[in-house]
């Protein structure tokens, strides 16, 4: 809750499908199979949490993006719980 109140980013990581079946309002959707054709659109230095629908794609996502040179990312699991956190 508090990484969202300073600014993190929300990537969700599900197909377009999922996403549009309902998210976390103002999450991008970046399926995880197109997550590496985003990179640029992304801030390295800005933080990012990943969800999912259980937090099996996000974590991948998330070592991915760690990979890749992001510096502070966190899975957020599955964006159902995530969004509860969120709205706390």
């Amino acid at each position: 809750m508090e990484l969202t109140k300073n600014g993190a980013v929300i990537i969700d990581v599900r197909t377009k499908a999922e996403y549009q079946q309902g998210h976390i309002k103002g999450s991008q959707n970046i399926p995880l199979n197109n997550l590496s054709n985003h990179y640029s659109k992304l801030h390295k230095n800005k933080c990012i949490i990943t969800c999912c629908a259980s937090g099996m794609r996000s974590g991948t996502a998330k070592r991915i993006l760690k990979s890749n040179g992001f510096i502070e990312v966190y899975n957020g699991g599955g964006w159902n719980g995530l969004q509860d956190k969120i709205s706390q």
